[in-house]
């Protein structure tokens, strides 16, 4: 299974650079304003969640984890295009701020994707895996003749080594 990469969290990391216009006067007009700077703070506060499990787990990221914070991630986006679609000229936010959002919560909403797809095979992976070990305790509980780790005629079998004996030929 390919490994989430840091690469792709950091795809997401640019949306904290659009939170910091939350902090502008514009915002500050009204309290509907004030309050579409705080979900900002919070896409931020998820994207920077984001970065530290990357960071947490050098470039390999546990795809549950990404997946559970990506959905908090495209959540948070929806709730936040429907409040720009709604206060963008109130509030005085820009196009090009309103375009940008549009664009990286689209990107979140793949990388969600591709973390939840990668979370659910690894549950997969990890329920057969389990499976298997019940299997073989069964198995090996059972009374039945243990299978030997040998090849079927006692030997080491192919992959196996085989000594020379020792003294004069």
């Amino acid at each position: 299974m390919r490994a989430f990469s840091l690469c792709s969290i950091a795809l997401a990391g640019a949306v904290a650079g659009f939170a910091a216009l939350s902090a502008g006067p514009a915002l500050a007009a009204s309290a509907e304003c004030q309050h579409g700077g705080a979900m900002l703070n919070q896409r931020q506060a998820l994207v920077a969640k984001l970065t530290q499990l990357g960071a947490k787990n050098k470039k390999q990221v546990d795809p549950r984890a990404a997946c559970t914070i990506f959905g908090q991630l495209v959540s948070n986006g929806n709730a936040v295009l429907k409040w720009l679609d709604a206060n963008k000229d109130w509030c005085s936010i820009p196009d090009s701020f309103v375009e940008g959002l549009k664009g990286d919560h689209a990107k979140s909403a793949e990388l969600r994707g591709k973390a939840c797809t990668a979370a659910s095979q690894m549950a997969a992976m990890e329920k057969k895996a389990l499976e298997m070990q019940r299997q073989q305790r069964q198995a090996e509980g059972a009374g039945g003749p243990p299978v030997p780790a040998s090849g079927p005629l006692g030997g080491p079998g192919l992959t196996g080594s085989f000594k020379m004996p020792q003294g004069a030929l």
